[in-house]
């Protein structure tokens, strides 16, 4: 039991250790640019992917005033698609109603390969928005398609799901304490 809570934690701190640093800044920028350009920034992911992005977007909304939407927090929404049309298009047909130009979508997985995650991203790219995707390298498959596809992806080098989420959530609050240092900076 001892090395096996030494091993998360260092495993936990190799992952935080190797962090892109220069993408999470470029993340920032962009958040910053939908925030002044009264952008919506959407966010979306399965399971704890979809945990993270909802805790974010309180986050973002309250202390940012980013207009911060997470598409998992609609459930009428969710089931509804998942029911009607596939389980594919939760987010996608969301997408469809909301996403305006400028808006921002960021795709959370820790594989990658989650395919209503991956369908919303290409929908968003189709319509000429901007793509975010957050992920890991769940099974050794270095951030999956999501990876390859999304404008900027960030890719949390570990392969346990426990600790890209637990590191997806950290990558939140560091993004958001970028964004309040630059808008306090702003303000003095």
């Amino acid at each position: 039991m001892k090395n096996l809570l030494k091993n998360y934690i260092n495993d936990l701190k190799t992952a935080l250790d190797n962090l892109d640093h220069q993408k999470i800044k470029e993340i920032s920028n962009k958040l910053i640019e939908a925030k002044v350009n009264h952008n919506s920034v959407f966010l979306i992911g399965n399971g704890g992917s979809s945990a993270t992005p909802s805790h974010s977007a309180g986050d973002w909304t309250k202390e940012l005033k980013i207009k911060t939407i997470c598409l998992t927090d609609n459930a009428s929404a969710v089931t509804a698609f998942g029911n009607d049309t596939a389980y594919d298009n939760i987010f996608k047909g969301q997408l469809e109603t909301f996403l305006e130009p400028g808006d921002i979508v960021i795709g959370y997985s820790g594989s990658g390969n989650s395919e209503n995650v991956l369908k919303a991203i290409q929908y968003s790219i189709e319509k000429g928005n901007f793509t975010i995707g957050i992920t890991g390298n769940y099974k050794s498959r270095k951030g999956g398609k999501l990876a390859k596809l999304a404008d900027i992806s960030l890719i949390v080098n570990t392969t346990s799901m426990e600790r890209i989420e637990d590191v997806h959530l950290i990558i939140n609050h560091m993004i958001k304490d970028y964004i309040k240092e630059y808008l306090s900076e702003r303000n003095e």
